[in-house]
């Protein structure tokens, strides 16, 4: 019995929760316009008009580009707080911001290797 009542804010913060939720969501439902109007409806809505169709296709260099970018900006928010206090840690903690930092020489030697980088590849042509 002692252990149930030691989750009991867990499960009354559970059952709140839940409640808001169903709740914000039966008020949305039942407040929001069910007819939308035709500007809505366009899939570019700031101001200006859409030219042409929705659905390009982008370089899928763009996403990869993207995400090489927050993979290493993250690592480097990581590294922020460690050059902070590493003299404070001790050698230890300065040989896992070195591994750390090796680790990341490796992912950026391979994306470079690879060509990601370049944001204009020479065409690869194959012969037959």
């Amino acid at each position: 019995m002692s252990m149930m009542l030691q989750f009991a804010n867990v499960i009354v913060f559970l059952g709140v929760g839940i409640l808001f939720l169903s709740v914000s969501l039966l008020l949305s439902s039942l407040l929001r316009p069910s007819k939308y109007s035709e500007e809505k409806l366009i899939p570019y809505e700031c101001g200006e008009n859409p030219v042409g169709s929705p659905w390009i296709q982008f370089n899928i260099r763009f996403y990869v580009f993207a995400l090489i970018f927050i993979i290493f900006d993250v690592e480097v928010a990581f590294l922020l707080p460690w050059a902070v206090v590493f003299k404070k840690l001790g050698v230890f903690a300065f040989a896992e911001g070195l591994i750390f930092i090796a680790i990341l020489a490796v992912g950026l030697a391979y994306v470079w290797a690879k060509g990601d980088l370049q944001w204009v590849r020479p065409e690869e042509r194959y012969e037959r």
